[in-house]
């Protein structure tokens, strides 16, 4: 994900804390966002990481952020504009997990996203579908082994409620689909990934998840007001 190259002053190569501000975010989301491969990163050879002005650019472009200026003209970090959040809901991600240290253990690492995201859990499929019913997430992460419904009868009856429409599913299991066929598969909306799955990994590909869907509510709203 980095690599090792010569820095000259015409580079234009930004620090992560320049990128966090340029940003309005985190220096720990940038660091996910490298680790992540949504931002491109080098290493000096004293071991820093740089990553590329450019990229950068098209990234605070896809969240909505003003441009600091044309390429030709070197950045101001220090006086870039914070995120613009007025017209940006947060999306709203249920976790559902038997294992409650695992699940304050992903809510924590998904705090370096702040406001973006609001996180919701739920310890077995009932509570599940209860915050469920309240509001439909954006996102719903859910293990398939939980005490009384289990994970495929829960999204079984959302599919039967028609409740799974506009909603994101990634369900948690070390079973093969071949298993998972055998006990009735999942609905064809449900993506699968494979357990174990770290708190830190999760939040990486939520991060993913966040900027696309981020850049896609953006678009929607620039070519509104184009018409």
């Amino acid at each position: 994900m980095s690599q090792v190259i010569p820095l000259g002053p015409a580079s234009r190569m930004l620090t992560t804390r320049e990128a966090a501000t340029r940003l309005g975010v985190s220096l720990r989301t940038v660091q996910l966002w490298v680790e992540a491969s949504i931002l491109p990163a080098a290493r000096t050879p004293g071991g820093h990481r740089r990553i590329p002005y450019n990229a950068v650019e098209a990234l605070a472009m896809s969240m909505g952020l003003e441009s600091l200026g044309s390429p030709g003209v070197a950045p101001t970090v220090a006086s870039a504009a914070p995120p613009q959040h007025a017209d940006v809901r947060p999306l709203r991600i249920v976790l559902v997990a038997q294992e409650r240290p695992w699940l304050a253990a992903c809510v924590s690492a998904l705090e370096v996203f702040g406001e973006s995201v609001a996180v919701e859990t739920a310890d077995n499929g009932y509570v599940a579908l209860l915050r469920i019913g309240q509001e439909p997430p954006d996102l719903l992460v859910t293990t398939l082994e939980l005490p009384g419904m289990d994970g495929l009868q829960m999204l079984s009856t959302l599919e039967t409620c028609e409740s799974l429409g506009g909603m994101r599913v990634w369900a948690l299991t070390s079973q093969t689909p071949e298993q998972l066929s055998a006990r009735g598969g999942l609905p064809p909306m449900v993506e699968t990934l494979s357990l174990p799955v770290s708190p830190e990994a999760l939040a990486i590909r939520t991060g993913r998840w966040v900027l696309a869907r981020q850049s896609t509510e953006h678009n929607i709203r620039r070519d509104l007001r184009q018409e």
